[in-house]
């Protein structure tokens, strides 16, 4: 029986084969399936450009496990797309015919134009940022680079530069040289050098990249240590990583998964030409791509709100929290933040629409117990899905969410990498200050409160005889200026 809440995205791509399956929850989109099978497709293109017999059968081998799944998926929420490798090969009628027959849905072969552009959307739809960006997608066949504003790309190019293709030119013997690096480098740089003047005049604000290749460098930098932004000296240094392993079957970089090991150098050698030709400082991985974007052209009404926002009230109204005491207590938190904003740096990182968010969102455990709700709440958000936010965002929400009551968890802000571990300990100490403030649940009782700060020391200023007046409150209170002076944090009441 057919779900008419599911929608299914098919990406055939030159190195990779890509199924996703989602349905619509509270308001919010929920992944309930994913399949991808390494083709290789690309490979498989001779100097010709005919696709080999080979390359196609590992093409409709990976189709007939796809074929299954659509059966459960209305016609009319499905999207089959073809990249790179298709759009090259002559044969590809060939390919098509067999391959349509195993899906029993038609295959649309998208142009280079129309990648890019669909690529740009699917990472607009999964950011909560509006700023003018540059958005990176290193393919097996082909890279496309796209400028843009909001949800609407503006500048896209797709250029014959791909990390299968570069690989079986510039890496075949599987030597990893400063010498064969060096080469796929230059050779990138000479196809981007073709089109960098279309961005010359694009000022953009971001630099995102939406391919596997930016997530895998990603995942480096943070097992060794380092925050999620992508420089070109930390491109280099991982060359020079790689240099010293000598060989590809010998890669065995800190970070690096297996299955992203092959095409990795080509990858990493195209990303730092990138980066060199179009004066690149700091890029982070992007929450969506040609999928998203195609699942997203499906759902036109969830792309009128903010991600973010959307993310948040889809969590709040999964988890049955009570909306007007969250409202309550972000709105207390917003308004302690501005008024010690003029001598504590909060305008880093998004940090006040994180905390904003933490606000929203921290009463999540409730719904496992009340007991260690705080521990409940960090768990359910550090294992979801959360579009809008990035790794290091994520990880920073989860923290203050973790430390809203009771015992704080020092070794969760510490963990920190982006952001410093001094900010996220201000949001921490505004969040459990609204949190308790609030106690009461009602708007009528909420005192008119004024904070001052004089370097750490953070002092609350309450209406005479408020806190005599309620004695449960001035107990928490109290109670919570011990719990911040075990971390060495002053907290004063007057």
């Amino acid at each position: 029986m057919q779900n008419n809440t599911s929608y299914a995205v098919v990406d055939l791509g030159s190195n990779s084969f890509h199924m996703m399956i989602a349905q619509v929850v509270a308001g919010s989109v929920q992944i309930i399936g994913r399949v991808k099978r390494k083709v290789r497709l690309a490979s498989g293109l001779n100097e010709n450009m005919f696709l080999s017999d080979e390359a196609m059968q590992r093409g409709w081998e990976c189709l007939n496990l796809f074929a299954e799944r659509l059966q459960d998926i209305p016609r009319e929420n499905i999207k089959i797309s073809g990249t790179a490798t298709l759009r090259l090969a002559k044969n590809v009628d060939t390919f098509l015919e067999k391959a349509e027959q195993i899906l029993g849905f038609p295959i649309q072969i998208i142009s280079g134009e129309v990648e890019a552009q669909t690529i740009y959307k699917g990472a607009a739809y999964t950011s909560s940022s509006n700023k003018k960006k540059l958005v990176i997608d290193i393919g097996g066949a082909s890279t496309e680079l796209i400028a843009g504003e909001g949800h609407l790309p503006q500048v896209f190019t797709s250029i014959n530069v791909g990390c299968v293709t570069y690989l079986d030119r510039y890496f075949k013997n599987g030597v990893l040289s400063e010498a064969n690096f060096n080469s796929a480098i230059e050779a990138a740089e000479l196809e981007i050098n073709n089109v960098k003047s279309k961005y010359s005049a694009f000022d953009w604000q971001e630099e995102v990249g939406a391919s596997g290749t930016v997530q895998a460098i990603q995942e480096i930098l943070m097992a060794q240590g380092f925050d999620e932004i992508i420089t070109l000296e930390r491109l280099n240094a991982i060359m020079q990583q790689s240099v010293s392993f000598g060989f590809l079957d010998k890669l065995a970089i800190k970070g690096l998964v297996q299955e992203r090991r092959l095409v990795f150098p080509s990858g990493l050698a195209i990303l730092i030409a990138i980066f060199k030709q179009l004066n690149l400082t700091g890029m982070t991985l992007a929450g969506g791509a040609l999928r998203e974007g195609q699942l997203y052209s499906m759902l036109p009404e969830l792309t009128k709100l903010n991600v973010r926002e959307r993310t948040i009230k889809s969590v709040m109204t999964r988890y049955h929290i009570d909306t007007r005491h969250a409202q309550r207590v972000s709105e207390l938190s917003l308004e302690l933040a501005e008024q010690l904003a003029p001598n504590w740096d909060l305008n880093q990182f998004e940090a006040i629409d994180i905390l904003k968010s933490a606000a929203l969102v921290h009463e999540v455990g409730l719904q496992v117990s009340y007991k260690d709700q705080q521990i409940h709440a960090s768990y359910l958000l550090a294992n979801s899905n959360l579009p809008g936010f990035t790794t290091a965002q994520k990880n920073l929400l989860t923290a203050i969410v973790r430390n809203h009551r009771d015992d704080i968890d020092h070794s969760m802000l510490s963990a920190q990498t982006t952001t410093s571990v001094l900010l996220a300990i201000r949001l921490v100490r505004i969040l459990r200050l609204s949190v308790i403030l609030s106690l009461r649940r009602t708007d009528e009782v909420l005192p008119n409160i004024e904070v001052s700060i004089v370097g750490e020391e953070l002092s609350i200023h309450l209406p005479n005889g408020w806190l005599e007046a309620n004695p449960l409150s001035a107990a928490e209170l109290h109670q919570e200026a011990s719990y911040q002076a075990l971390q060495g944090w002053q907290l004063k009441l007057t």
